[in-house]
């Protein structure tokens, strides 16, 4: 009886959970490239940024001082991003160095492989009906492999940085130009 009484009183949120799925809208071709151009401009305007702050602290202090400046600063900056352009911004990799910044969900893992198979950027609607704008981050500047680079690349200094603010970083190993994470953004 208990049993019974447990599996009725679960119907009411299975229909409202079927009946949301069943009622999600398709994006449609012209919203699709709306969100794209939306998605490619926060992820631009996001990703500028943050390479102008890590090239001025680069500038300030060398490659160990931006180790530190991205590790208190980072992530607000993205945050108020966020909260200037009403989302949710998230970088993602499989190999992180902010553990926050690790790829954990189904989708997000769904998306890594495409963006990995060579897909630049695409909107994904999950099976919530939430919109994301996915796009591919690459090391883009020589400036970048000072920190992210192979052996050669990083500096005693900067390594010994890197380890301190981050014991389990596994953002090491690129050459310029590969790809190293991409930009999660939730779109309305």
């Amino acid at each position: 009886m208990r049993k019974l009484i447990k599996i009725l009183s679960m119907l009411p949120l299975a229909v409202v959970l079927l009946s949301c799925h069943e009622n999600m809208k398709p994006i449609s071709a012209e919203e699709n490239k709306a969100m794209m151009e939306t998605g490619s401009s926060i992820s631009a305007e996001t990703q500028n940024i943050l390479l102008l702050s890590v090239a001025q602290a680069i500038k300030e202090g060398g490659p160990a001082h931006a180790v530190e400046f991205c590790n208190i600063a980072a992530t607000p900056l993205t945050d108020s991003i966020s909260a200037i352009r009403h989302t949710q911004i998230h970088r993602l990799s499989d190999k992180n160095r902010n553990p926050d910044n690790a790829i954990r969900s189904e989708d997000d893992r769904d998306a890594w492989q495409r963006i990995q198979s060579g897909e630049e950027d695409f909107i994904n609607q999950n099976h919530q009906g939430e919109v994301y704008y996915y796009k591919a981050i690459h090391t883009q500047l020589p400036a970048c492999l000072q920190c992210h680079g192979t052996e050669t690349d990083i500096s005693p200094e900067t390594r010994e940085a890197i380890a301190g603010k981050y014991p389990h970083d596994k953002a090491i190993g690129y050459l310029q130009g590969d790809l190293r994470g991409m930009w999660k953004i939730k779109l309305k």
